[in-house]
């Protein structure tokens, strides 16, 4: 089945008529919510905002974690031909209302009071009319969305299906601003057809059947997170929401999804959270490395599609392996990664457990899919071959390069960044990479974050940084060397893993401080660190580090809300004890 807008998306739902949609939880209970239901919700959502003036081109916004409300004002306000600007929840006052004044929207949908105290302190300051709360609460000059669904009719809307179906397209379905690395963030205009002809071909080697589970958690302010929920919607897979990452886990334990799609970053914290509770000692710690060696012996067979068969591994995976995916809800059948290159340590550390995760790339801009791997065209280490609709190129610096349907239609009130973003009608992706004899993608950094030493050599920080994050006493790293005569790195511990190792060594602590301030915590990194140089090379080779106690998060602005490190920031924070470091000093730790 083709489809051409994000409309008929949302009428092959309808016409699925089934009885779970969606799912989330309410008092400790998983509520579904059917096909007519949820048709009835938007329905009744659209008529709202028609009532209140909405017009084709308009802008409704969403700030709000993920929940079936996120979902019904998104399609309400594509049916009536206007674009929703998604924001993330855990943007300041600030940020927020730079978007809501740049994109000019006239409703916002939010989730609860917090977020709504947040737009009451900015509301002044924008052109927003109207103020939707999606938790049921009684706030002068508020609107709740509950109200909304009150006499809404039964049955079907034929004027409002005629109109909804009448939209082209080439009309703007959504303004996604870019997570803002290197500056301000960009709106990306996608229209109808953009994300619907993404959809078309990004899945079509999966195998999906009705029923079936799938948890929304990764921020629907993310493409990736909302290219995902179409998808299921559009094949029938029910979704269960989950609203904050925290209860990852526990819905994982609950809903025993069938597909689970992530960001690097959360396989990471997966894999650190089952170190992190692996025995220590005795038989069960012997028991436990054994299988992960014996894992790691058949890695290649799990990567070439294939289930290992001698009686080593299988008694492994009964003993241990099934544990561990018994924690990811027991039933998953594909894993996906996608937002950011994927570390080939920890591809090779889920494969010995018998997982093996499809890898895709894709942006923002491009709806976002440009390349997946998939259970029929495999290679790991690459992100997959390139969408059947898609053209796919590197320039003469190797900066990726792509056309295509799902090609955004440009930022939204900044032509000269439009015009700037492509070359001669090519997509300037801004990643390096290359493309093998066999069509797979291989992504190797990111051209605006590679770093130039004083020295004169471009250094690619990410794979450096992953290869230290594979070590469980790191939580994050952070690679120095932009105008500088030499890399050096700020390395933030682990601290479970490292107040465990302390604990195991004998070395007492009264605080974070005082741990990293110690010569063998020092000593234990300083081997580390030794440890990567041996295979990098001399330009690429970190002389210095600097330990720090902060963990690296959106709250404190070290991460974006994709959950990418915004490296400015980051040497921003710690310029002191960088400057010090580079003005010939011994290395320093700072807290």
């Amino acid at each position: 089945m083709n489809i051409r807008t994000v409309n008929e998306v949302f009428y092959s739902v309808v016409e699925k008529d089934l009885d779970r949609v969606m799912m989330s939880k309410r008092d400790g209970k998983w509520i579904p919510l059917s096909s007519r239901e949820f048709y009835r919700r938007v329905a009744a959502v659209a008529h709202a905002l028609e009532s209140w003036g909405l017009i084709r081109g308009d802008r409704v916004a969403i700030l709000s974690e993920n929940r079936p409300e996120w979902a019904i004002a998104d399609f309400a306000t594509m049916l009536m031909g206007a674009a929703t600007v998604p924001i993330y929840a855990t943007l300041t006052p600030e940020q927020t209302v730079y978007l809501l004044r740049d994109s000019g929207a006239r409703f916002i949908f939010v989730s609860n009071r917090t977020q709504l105290q947040k737009i009451l302190a900015i509301k002044d300051q924008c052109a927003v009319e109207k103020i939707v709360l999606m938790d049921a609460a009684d706030e002068a000059g508020v609107v709740p969305m509950e109200s909304l669904l009150q006499g809404a009719p039964e049955g079907r809307d034929q004027a409002l299906d005629d109109r909804a179906l009448a939209i082209g397209p080439d009309e703007v379905a959504t303004v996604m601003y870019t997570s803002g690395t290197t500056g301000r963030p960009k709106g990306a205009m996608l229209t109808q057809g953009n994300l619907a002809s993404n959809l078309v071909h990004s899945l079509d080697l999966y195998d999906f059947k009705k029923g079936q589970v799938s948890i929304s958690f990764l921020p629907l302010s993310h493409v990736t997170a909302r290219h995902v929920d179409y998808a299921m919607f559009w094949h029938g897979v029910t979704i269960a929401y989950c609203p904050v990452i925290e209860q990852l886990l526990a819905t994982l334990a609950e809903v025993k999804p069938h597909f689970f799609v992530a960001v690097p970053r959360v396989y990471e914290k997966i894999q650190s959270n089952v170190q992190s509770k692996a025995p220590t000692a005795g038989m069960k710690r012997r028991l436990y490395q054994w299988a992960l060696r014996v894992g790691q012996e058949h890695k290649d067979k799990v990567l070439a599609g294939k289930r290992p068969a001698s009686l080593r591994w299988l008694l492994a995976d009964r003993l241990v392996f099934s544990k561990i995916k018994g924690a990811l809800g027991g039933r998953v059948e594909i894993y996906i990664s996608g937002g950011a290159p994927l570390n080939q340590d920890l591809i090779d550390w889920y494969a010995g457990l018998g997982i093996r995760i499809f890898e895709g790339y894709g942006l923002t801009e491009t709806s976002p899919v440009i390349a997946l791997n998939n259970p029929r065209h495999y290679r790991a280490g690459s992100v997959g071959r390139v969408l059947k609709n898609l053209e796919v190129r590197t320039a003469p610096d190797d900066e990726i390069l792509v056309k295509g349907p799902s090609v955004f239609k440009g930022y939204w009130n900044l032509p000269a960044e439009t015009e700037a973003a492509f070359d001669a009608g090519w997509f300037r992706t801004g990643d390096v990479g290359r493309i093998d004899q066999d069509g797979f993608l291989y992504i190797t950094d990111r051209k605006k974050d590679l770093i130039k030493t004083s020295g004169g050599k471009f250094l690619a920080p990410q794979p450096i940084e992953a290869k230290l994050k594979a070590n469980d006493l790191v939580a994050e790293a952070a690679l120095v060397a932009d105008r500088r005569r030499f890399p050096s790195v700020i390395l933030a511990p682990n601290f479970s893993a490292l107040e465990e190792w302390a604990r195991v060594n004998h070395i007492s602590f009264g605080s974070r401080e005082e741990l990293i301030a110690n010569a063998q915590v020092y000593a234990l990194y300083e081997g580390l660190v030794a440890d990567l140089n041996r295979n990098l090379a001399q330009f690429e080779k970190i002389k210095k580090f600097v330990l720090v106690t902060d963990e690296f998060s959106i709250a404190n602005g070290a991460l974006t809300p994709t959950m990418k490190l915004k490296r400015r920031f980051v040497e921003e924070r710690y310029r002191k004890e960088l400057d010090e470091l580079y003005s010939g000093m011994e290395p320093v730790k700072a807290s």
